[in-house]
């Protein structure tokens, strides 16, 4: 079911720049695709608008969800996520810098894996990104898909 792709949807240039930067010096080289919007991130998932004819089958290892964006924000983007069933299983990690709590309560009503916040201090924010890649791409278990 999975690709070792990471699919990033995050609308902020500087925070795609920084997510990168973190990514590298974590020493995470998958493939990094990146939706800068909540539509697009769907288009990518489904195999429509620009990405038609991608081969849906290769789903990402996993997603770094931003909440805050403009077209259509993380939650729908999550229910979507969630209510297909070719998508369902994905693991989606909501990474924002929101600090309201009903956003994180939302998240997990939603199917939301994990919840971070991102750090202010890059050396925090690469640590996270690194524990991520580690924990999502090497230690986690999937199902398969026969």
């Amino acid at each position: 079911m999975n690709s070792n792709a990471i699919l990033l949807v995050e609308d902020s240039r500087s925070d795609v720049e920084l997510t990168v930067r973190a990514l590298e010096k974590g020493r995470v080289t998958n493939e990094l695709v990146v939706a800068e919007d909540g539509r697009e991130a769907l288009d990518y998932l489904f195999g429509t608008g620009k990405y038609a004819g991608r081969d849906v089958a290769q789903m990402p290892a996993f997603i770094l969800l931003d909440l805050k964006m403009p077209v259509m924000d993380g939650f729908d983007v999550l229910k979507h996520i969630r209510a297909d069933e070719r998508t369902r299983l994905v693991p989606v990690v909501i990474l924002t810098s929101s600090q309201e709590e009903q956003d994180l309560a939302m998240s997990y009503e939603l199917g939301v894996n994990s919840y971070i916040r991102k750090p202010v201090d890059f050396v925090r924010f690469v640590d996270a990104v690194k524990n991520l890649g580690l924990y999502w791409l090497v230690l986690n278990e999937t199902p398969s898909n026969s």
